[in-house]
């Protein structure tokens, strides 16, 4: 868990908003602490540990809540990291929101969110399609400027539906993940 308050990072949204900030090279930091309260927490539970989302993407606007992927060898192994995520300061959320995904929050709960945990299979459809997005972003600045400008777009159309917003940005992303080279 972060050792600095979450304000000198620049993280926190309210909770169901759309609220995009500019690229904040701290973010990296952010990210870095905690997954090493994390890995404390998980042990040998998590097989890896990775930065996903708009935050781990440098240059573009994001919502400023810190996206995490925890890798666990099978996805019921991510009831066994309830309690130990909880005891950092994780609220779990359950695995209703989005299918094969655990997803664990911190914050002030119901009102802002900083870091969201999605725990998932290794090597299983939802951990390989955030590292193959935020591979093909990271490697291409005019991908990256044509997500960030879409995103600017939707947040202003989706201010308080977060989930809107989200579902509104899919056919991007389902896009760039099947294009054999995507411009």
């Amino acid at each position: 868990m972060s050792s600095e308050s979450d304000d000198s990072f620049g993280l926190g949204v309210g909770n169901k908003c759309v609220t995009l900030a500019e690229s904040n090279a701290r973010w990296l930091e952010a990210y870095r602490l905690e997954e090493a309260g994390i890995r404390g927490a998980l042990g040998d539970l998590a097989l890896d540990i990775q930065h996903i989302g708009s935050t781990s993407i440098p240059s573009i606007k994001a919502k400023p809540i810190i996206d995490i992927a925890v890798g666990v060898r099978r996805f019921d192994d991510g009831l066994a990291c309830i309690q130990p995520m909880e005891a950092i300061g994780y609220d779990y959320a359950g695995t209703d929101i989005v299918p094969d995904d655990h997803i664990f929050g911190r914050g002030v709960k119901g009102e802002t969110r900083t870091h969201l945990v999605h725990i998932v299979e290794y090597n299983g459809i939802n951990w390989n399609r955030w590292l193959l997005f935020r591979g093909r972003l990271r490697a291409n600045p005019d991908l990256a400027l044509a997500y960030e400008m879409l995103k600017i777009d939707l947040a202003g159309k989706y201010a308080d539906n977060r989930a809107a917003y989200t579902q509104a940005k899919r056919a991007f992303i389902d896009k760039v993940l099947a294009a054999d080279d995507p411009i």
